[in-house]
């Protein structure tokens, strides 16, 4: 008999699941709950004796982990923890979080909508307790599409206090303007913060002049892509191929 933690916000839904799952007579839930921080407590306080042997997380939970997150915190404890992930959200933040967990096997992911009867959840989690992993081929392709996204983006070159400071000079604010918002008594902070951004982005190898280099760098937070300039001033970005073209044809 599969011991199961179950984690579920909407409290019909937890209590149809458990008493469906529990029907076929495979598995047993030993513990359900509205929140990851919740399943990660009632996991911590268990004993390997008594530890569920897998988890059924819906991505979007109560409290502020998510069903990746806490799935997360307890593979940290406890290794290649077999969970099954349900959602029927598509947000990248999500997707994004489930690339940062590193959870390669012993896992499933599929849309809420795709396989919310017991009879399709079984087997998910059958696979994970045996190691396999499975990703619903729509969900992969958004995991692929925010990971192309995010490696993609010049901002993935910057650190996150370089970030803040880009996109607060994207909108046009001074350095004066710059300090003053986050809080830095020296103004000459933001500027040795610019010469980073300028360095990652190749503007400081193109021009000596800083408020070319600043405008430059507005434009290419403004596309969120690599824009380069050669020696005549020419703007060529990067297209969905990899290859340069001129800024001028970006909309084309």
């Amino acid at each position: 008999m599969i011991r199961l933690l179950l984690v579920e916000d909407n409290d019909r839904l937890r209590q149809a699941l458990r008493t469906g799952l529990e029907a076929a007579g495979e598995l047993r839930v030993v513990h359900s709950t509205a929140s990851g921080e919740q399943a990660l407590e009632y996991c911590l306080a268990q004993s390997s004796t008594t530890l569920p042997q897998a988890a059924l997380l819906d991505v979007q939970l109560s409290g502020s982990l998510n069903g990746i997150q806490a799935a997360a915190a307890i593979r940290r404890e406890f290794p290649r923890f077999p969970v099954v992930f349900y959602s029927i959200q598509d947000d990248d933040a999500y997707y994004r979080d489930f690339r940062r967990s590193g959870i390669l096997s012993h896992y499933a992911y599929v849309r809420k909508s795709n396989y919310l009867l017991p009879a399709m959840i079984l087997p998910l989690i059958r696979d994970a307790l045996s190691g396999r992993s499975f990703i619903d081929p729509e969900i992969e392709a958004r995991v692929q599409e925010v990971r192309q996204k995010d490696e993609g983006s010049p901002m993935a070159l910057l650190e996150p206090n370089e970030q803040v400071v880009a996109r607060l000079l994207a909108q046009g604010l001074t350095n004066e303007q710059i300090a003053a918002r986050l809080g830095f008594h020296d103004k000459r902070t933001i500027s040795r913060t610019n010469g980073q951004i300028y360095l990652a982005w190749g503007l400081n190898e193109s021009t000596t002049d800083e408020k070319v280099a600043r405008t430059r760098a507005a434009l290419i937070v403004q596309h969120d892509r690599m824009i380069a300039w050669n020696e005549d001033g020419r703007a060529q970005v990067l297209d969905e191929t990899g290859k340069w073209i001129d800024y001028d044809r970006l909309d084309a």
